[in-house]
């Protein structure tokens, strides 16, 4: 199965059919997890979690009690490197044939920190069930996908512009970073909100995060960068597949953005090939 096919299989599975992952399985998820790192160069430290034996919960997930759980310092761009490093996971999960879905707020968060031993300067962005989706989706699963219209996206020239803001960017005109586009506009992203648009200038992709409201806590962490991460993993992951030679840049481009949107990060890539 190639990237795009992983990516437009993956779906967010909050039901499971109670088969527990062997121990080798649990290993090599560890393992997986320990290995992965990020442009940011941020170290995180995952821990596998035990529902039963820790006192844990989450009221969308069942038929599973094992978690996986990532843990880092507060530093800048904690949130775009998590991101980054969880959706490598979440992707290699799936080529496994293990459910997984993203979950930072329905959960009891306290249990998780406390099991996660949580230092103060420390955060636990997310954590994702692990196991074998069910045969159906539970009433309470379908109802959540059906809300936040899970199945949809936004169209291509919503999110992708052609050297400025004001020259929307097509499937037709988007030449070799096509396919790299579109494994960004798939990505999966808090509530489906997809925050992400991106400026192609030259060789570069310049991100930039549309904020939405209630996304940012008292003491500003960002959820929706946390999505941004993600979405420079599947640009990246898109843009390897044509050229070897891509790397991320932190500084920011001379384009007149709209208001509301705030420059995240640029991908820069040889000379792609058709």
């Amino acid at each position: 199965m190639n990237t795009m096919e992983l990516i437009r299989r993956r779906r967010s599975v909050r039901t499971f059919d109670g088969r527990a992952l062997s121990p080798e399985t649990l290993r090599e998820i560890l393992a997986f997890s320990e290995k992965q790192d990020n442009p940011y160069g941020i170290p995180i430290q995952w821990r596998l979690l035990d529902a039963g034996k820790q006192g844990l919960s989450s009221p969308v997930i069942s038929g599973t009690e094992t978690f996986l759980a990532g843990k880092m310092k507060r530093l800048p761009h904690a949130e775009e490197a998590f991101g980054y490093t969880f959706e490598k996971i979440i992707l290699h999960l799936e080529a496994m044939g293990i459910g997984t879905t993203w979950i930072a707020g329905t959960m009891n968060r306290k249990a998780f920190e406390q099991a996660m031993a949580l230092d103060a300067d420390e955060v636990m962005p997310c954590v994702t069930p692990l196991g074998y989706p069910a045969e159906r989706m539970s009433l309470k699963e379908t109802l959540m996908r059906k809300g936040v219209r899970a199945e949809s996206r936004m169209a291509f020239r919503e999110l992708f512009f052609d050297g400025s803001f004001d020259r929307p960017l097509t499937e037709e005109t988007a030449g070799p970073r096509r396919e790299a586009l579109e494994m960004v506009r798939l990505a999966p992203s808090a509530v489906n909100k997809q925050p992400w648009r991106v400026v192609i200038r030259g060789n570069a992709a310049h991100f930039y995060e549309k904020k939405g409201k209630g996304y940012i806590s008292a003491d500003g962490w960002d959820i929706q960068k946390i999505d941004m991460g993600i979405a420079l993993y599947h640009y990246s992951l898109g843009m390897c597949e044509k050229t070897p030679d891509v790397r991320l840049m932190d500084r920011k481009p001379e384009l007149d953005a709209p208001e509301g949107l705030t420059y995240i990060a640029s991908i820069l890539t040889g000379e792609a090939t058709a």
